[in-house]
């Protein structure tokens, strides 16, 4: 890992950790660690039980067991950077977003909160301390994130929330009939606004998907289904890789790509 993509990992707003609040914790970890071949340490355990997956030696995501009671959809939740976790959710509520969890210290590893933008689509952000959350994870690597992206109605009512808070530039993706928004961190592209119209699901409302970087779409896509899990969408080629959207067997969606980096 360059020394430019550590660093970006670090820069505010950039994609800092992933995780998935579950009902059955160990159905959750059979399913991905077939589905991606992760192991798992314990993590803070003050919310709960939890665990962080490995690939490849590195911690790149999170799964955790919901609290008893708690009526909250099971859906993966980015993790956004901050050098200021305090900072960062005042300027939450101050741009008309809510935050629903703290800011609070998990343990020894950071401080994080949990908010959610002026439309409802919830996020977490993430200070590390003595924990580097994807720091460590070689940018692409197979099995971590790759890339967050808010799906949401139209770009315009929302992009200027998420540049107040965490100082985006967002360039428009020239495409007819195409709203997308690409938001860059330090020069970097680090997410994305997509735009669906009337295409957003009305049991879902806006909300951010997590990509999931692997070799082959198709031969993970026909895992899934082996797993317990299913296909939503695809697998489909794209100008940014051949990707599927998949549920886990509690119906979190997420996303698999082989970016096109990776192809030849």
């Amino acid at each position: 890992m360059t020394e430019a993509a550590a660093r970006l990992r670090h820069t505010p707003g950039a994609p800092a950790w992933a995780s998935l609040m579950v009902d059955g914790l160990d159905v959750g970890k059979e399913f991905y660690q077939g589905l991606f071949g992760w192991e798992f340490r314990t993590g803070p355990q003050q919310l709960g039980p939890y665990v962080r997956a490995v690939a490849g030696g590195h911690e790149v995501a999170g799964l955790g067991k919901k609290a008893d009671g708690r009526q909250v959809p099971v859906a993966w939740l980015p993790y956004l950077a901050s050098t200021d976790a305090d900072e960062t959710a005042a300027a939450v509520r101050s741009y008309g977003g809510t935050v629903a969890v703290g800011p609070l210290d998990a343990e020894t590893a950071g401080r994080m909160a949990i908010a959610s933008d002026p439309l409802g689509a919830p996020f977490g952000v993430w200070r590390d301390a003595h924990y580097p959350g994807l720091g460590t994870a070689p940018l692409g690597m197979l099995g971590a994130p790759v890339w967050f992206e808010l799906v949401t109605r139209e770009t315009s009512p929302v992009v200027k929330f998420y540049q107040a808070v965490f100082g985006y530039e967002a360039k428009a993706v020239e495409a007819p009939g195409f709203d997308y928004l690409t938001l860059y961190a330090d020069g970097q592209p680090v997410a994305g606004i997509h735009g669906v119209g009337d295409a957003l699901p009305r049991d879902r409302g806006p909300h951010w998907r997590t990509y999931f970087a692997v070799e082959d779409p198709d031969a993970v896509a026909l895992h899934a289904g082996e797993l317990g899990g299913r296909v939503v969408r695809g697998p489909d080629d794209s100008p940014y890789g051949r990707l599927a959207t998949l549920a886990d067997p509690e119906g979190a969606h997420f996303s698999v790509i082989r970016p096109v980096a990776m192809e030849g």
